[in-house]
């Protein structure tokens, strides 16, 4: 609500913004911030007036069914389930200090919330998504301070046509091929891979997606692997205001880190 209420505050139209609230993000006249959503995506955001930030669940959760609603694979009507885990840091002030000055026999190792399937990203995921039908999603947050993991299962038979795991490799491979921060991960299968490490893109903001399944592709896991604060919200605003303002989308976001206020005045 303070959001909507700031926006009405500005009155000289030169004057462009970036929310990262949940306000716009589904709303008129409102560009959706994810640059790696389709083709003419960094364009709009360049253009645009107004930039809504997208919802670090929501982002995995879009960047996963989004290409294969576009490729026809998956159905509009198809009712998604989307799980999802997040460092404690994207829980706010509040949930930072439950994790951090509490003692761990007090405070929860992992739960489980959004039980009333009411979570404010369900409508940005389903509009974004290019779903009909709101997805069921179980959020929840472990003792890690940054890092998601977001993943979607599919089975065979919700899918529009016979379809292997390397079809869907392809139609994500080809929807994000020239996009520097959002990457396909082709061998997940291949590696023996059997974890999956939440924290493993920590402090960066790139996202991986892979592709998991049995051997008979009957059942799927599609798994976006990315920072709640980085890819999933103030690393995608940074890209956002890169754009806006003309500049490469990763000034900012490659390198080595900024040095600190205390680096500097020592120095």
């Amino acid at each position: 609500e303070t959001a909507v209420e700031a926006v009405t505050f500005v009155n000289n139209e030169r004057v462009r913004i970036i929310d990262a609230s949940t306000a716009h993000r589904v709303a008129p006249g409102w560009v959706y911030g994810m640059p790696e959503y389709d083709t003419g995506r960094p364009e709009a955001i360049a253009e645009a007036g107004r930039v809504s930030n997208p919802g670090c669940y929501a982002m995995g959760a879009i960047a996963l069914m989004a290409p294969l609603v576009r490729a026809g694979l998956l159905p509009r009507d198809h009712i998604a389930t989307v799980l999802g885990v997040s460092g404690y840091s994207g829980g706010g002030k509040s949930l930072i200090k439950e994790f951090e000055e509490q003692p761990d026999d007090v405070t929860s190792p992992f739960y489980v919330y959004g039980l009333t399937q009411a979570h404010k990203h369900l409508e940005e995921m389903r509009i974004h998504s290019l779903l009909v039908n709101s997805p069921s999603f179980v959020p929840s947050v472990g003792r890690f301070r940054q890092g998601m993991v977001v993943s979607v299962p599919l089975q065979a038979e919700q899918l529009t046509k016979r379809a292997e795991r390397s079809d869907i490799l392809e139609i994500l491979g080809q929807a994000y091929e020239h996009k520097h921060f959002v990457k396909v991960r082709p061998d997940a299968d291949a590696d023996g891979a059997t974890r999956i490490d939440p924290s493993e893109f920590a402090d960066t903001n790139h996202m991986e997606l892979a592709v998991y399944g049995d051997a008979g592709n009957r059942r799927f896991l599609l798994v976006a692997s990315y920072d709640n604060l980085g890819k999933g919200a103030s690393g995608t605003a940074v890209q956002n205001l890169n754009l806006m303002l003309g500049m490469p989308e990763d000034v900012g976001l490659e390198g080595p880190p900024l040095p600190t206020a205390e680096a500097v005045a020592a120095s």
